[in-house]
């Protein structure tokens, strides 16, 4: 499956692949090729489980687009009896409306951990969580940004024991933002929910963007709004095919 370019090998549970599993099939010379491995399980009529892992084999506590991707493919496998139900993860319930292709669910509830930027390697940065954690950096100009670079040095400062995902924004003077990602144990990725989400709440509460913010990824556009339960984004998912492994 694939939500704005990122992509997951989505498994039916119960099941727990192993570390190496995980590399392997996540692999995109030798392997299926992926961002990260899901796997959803029923549990009620209107409530599934979601577990995920990177592409390094490390399990994370939530996905975002992964997020979407199991809210389609548990709706459309009739798994859930209306198309509003939660999925729940390693961090919460999170509530999902399908509609079509385009889902709408709730990200999680942003944390800042400091109102003043810290400084790494040369870049301010706005450490936050949103269920999982994200470092946000402003730019002038994000298509210039080094992303490669900067991006894994931010990842494994020692500020972050867990690591974290790295968000390189830009505020449009037309409003919204655009954004790159370097998402932990994976690189930089085409699409992040949690990363979108993570942008649109920092670029709001620093820059005083207006909502609803339509956030411009490399693999297409997530609508983020924030009200008083947390975050919330809106966009597509896919199922781009299936098959078995033994």
């Amino acid at each position: 499956m694939q939500g704005l370019g990122n992509d997951f090998i989505v498994f039916d549970g119960p099941f727990e692949p192993t570390e190496s599993d995980v590399v392997r099939w996540c692999s995109r010379m030798t392997g299926i090729g992926a961002d990260g491995v899901l796997v959803i399980e029923p549990e009620t009529d209107s409530r599934v489980l979601m577990r995920y892992w990177n592409a390094d084999g490390g399990e994370a506590e939530m996905c975002g687009n992964g997020l979407r991707c199991v809210a389609l493919l548990a709706w459309e496998r009739g798994w859930v009896a209306e198309p509003d139900f939660v999925v729940q993860t390693a961090v919460g319930d999170h509530p999902v409306m399908v509609r079509g292709e385009v889902v709408k669910a709730f990200v999680g509830v942003p944390k800042r951990f400091r109102t003043e930027p810290l400084s790494i390697a040369g870049n301010d940065l706005y450490p936050m969580s949103i269920g999982n954690p994200h470092a946000v950096i402003f730019v002038d100009d994000v298509d210039e940004a080094d992303v490669t670079r900067i991006g894994p040095i931010v990842e494994h400062d020692a500020l972050f024991p867990d690591r974290t995902n790295v968000e390189f924004v830009q505020v449009l003077d037309e409003g919204g933002i655009k954004a790159r990602i370097w998402e932990r144990g994976v690189g930089e990725t085409l699409a992040s929910g949690t990363g979108a989400a993570a942008s649109a709440y920092m670029a709001h509460a620093v820059h005083d963007v207006a909502q609803p913010i339509r956030v411009q990824l490399r693999g297409g556009t997530l609508t983020i709004s924030i009200d008083d339960a947390g975050a919330w984004m809106e966009g597509p998912a896919e199922i781009v095919f299936s098959g078995s492994t033994d």
